[in-house]
């Protein structure tokens, strides 16, 4: 992998007319380094949210030694990735061949469910390998409440009382067994672990069986950029929101028992940004060549704030416009598809023209794990820049909340 200074070294020296990832390693082991500091627990980092193999191999290399999974991709690229490191199946719903894929071929001990037809499947497939149930522990996924940018409540979790049933007939059938919930993704309110902590402890005293452990999930947010133009909602740090959790643990009388977290944006958001190029100026439309089937579908459908540095080509000798005066761009991606906007303009300095780049940042999270191959367009090009994207020239852009006409 090539190696820059910083993503204008890339630039300017390459030149490129196709997207590039611009990869910081250092960025990656200090944020996940600093997590695993705070959370008093195991760090169980979700593949889902990157798991390109210099990720996962970094995380492995430099402490993370357990990850969270959901499928026999995710699997085998742990396995690939990290041969002695474990794996958690944490996804609720699970096809039964994967579900004897997880136990018989990649040795897979711990499961999370949030419905009765979902223990019988496991059963199954436990009994026809002979596994002893006692060697198998089994997390029931509980509703949590919240805002946050994607709420996972929507799609999984057992109501409180569902969950109680789930837990009793878990223990009965002789698994081990622990409670686990998703306050949803980059959370957009501190009192969400509280609330989902309290339904735990009322789900716990219910069910009356003995807990093998609590996993609190993600949530935990990114930092990103954020509007000038918009009244900014302040969100605690990730010290104190830490300090927070960790308080409530005890409060609820959680502090005794193992305790696992999945993060995923925390840890590799700012490890990764995108150079992009514009094709075309039409007006105030920009043509890039990366968009919504690609890099920026997370930006597009998350509400995220993305910041950006513009990257001017020196070729350019002519331009016009004030290049200290920063105007709204509606932003079109690569594709021939009409729907290939972003629902938010990018704010950017009036002089951006055809062949400029914009550099985005704290792009790692979801944008190359959601990328596609839709009309053959496919951003694949990495290097490694040295530089912190927060460290370099300050971003003179960002993607806006704001929609705009045209």
């Amino acid at each position: 992998m090539q190696r820059f200074e910083t993503a204008r070294d890339v630039a300017l020296s390459t030149r490129p007319d196709h997207p590039v990832y611009c990869f910081r390693p250092q960025v990656l082991v200090e944020d996940a380094r600093r997590f695993m500091a705070m959370f008093p627990g195991e760090t169980a980092y979700a593949v889902k949210t990157n798991g390109e193999p210099m990720v996962l191999e970094t995380l492995a290399a430099n402490g993370i030694d357990l990850f969270d999974v959901a499928s026999p991709a995710e699997f085998a690229a742990v396995r690939q990735a990290a041969p002695d490191a474990r794996m958690l199946y944490m996804h609720p719903v699970k096809a039964q061949s994967d579900i004897r894929l997880a136990l018989e071929t990649y040795g897979l001990r711990v499961l999370a469910i949030d419905h009765e037809d979902e223990i019988t499947k496991v059963t199954r497939i436990v009994r026809a390998l002979d596994i002893d149930p006692g060697s198998v522990t089994i997390y029931v996924r509980i509703q949590t409440k919240g805002h946050a940018a994607y709420e996972l409540s929507k799609k999984f979790g057992a109501p409180p009382a569902h969950a109680v049933e789930l837990l009793q007939r878990l223990h009965r059938t002789g698994y081990k067994v622990g409670i686990c919930f998703h306050v949803g993704s980059q959370i957009e309110e501190p009192d969400v672990y509280e609330r989902a902590l309290r339904s735990a402890d009322w789900v716990r005293n219910r069910a009356g069986v003995p807990l093998a452990g609590l996993d609190v999930g993600g949530g935990f947010p990114a930092e990103y950029g954020h509007d000038p133009r918009r009244k900014h909602v302040e969100m605690p740090s990730l010290g104190q929101l830490m300090s927070r959790l960790r308080g409530d643990i005890v409060e609820w009388d959680f502090g005794d028992l193992p305790l696992v977290a999945e993060p995923g944006r925390v840890i590799v958001a700012r490890a990764f940004s995108l150079i992009v190029r514009v094709l075309l100026r039409k007006g105030r439309r920009l043509y890039i060549n990366d968009g919504i089937w690609a890099s920026l579908s997370d930006s597009w459908t998350g509400k995220i704030t993305l910041p950006a540095r513009f990257i001017p080509d020196p070729a350019i000798k002519s331009r016009n416009g004030n290049s200290k005066s920063i105007v709204p761009f509606r932003v079109c991606g690569a594709t021939c598809d009409s729907v290939d906007i972003l629902s938010r303009p990018f704010w950017l300095p009036e002089t951006v023209d055809t062949g400029d780049w914009i550099e985005i940042g704290h792009i790692g999270a979801y944008s190359m794990a959601l990328r596609t191959r839709f009309n053959g367009f496919y951003p694949d090009t990495f290097v490694e820049v040295e530089t912190p994207f927060d460290e370099g020239e300050k971003p003179d852009s960002f993607a806006s909340l704001e929609t705009m006409a045209g």
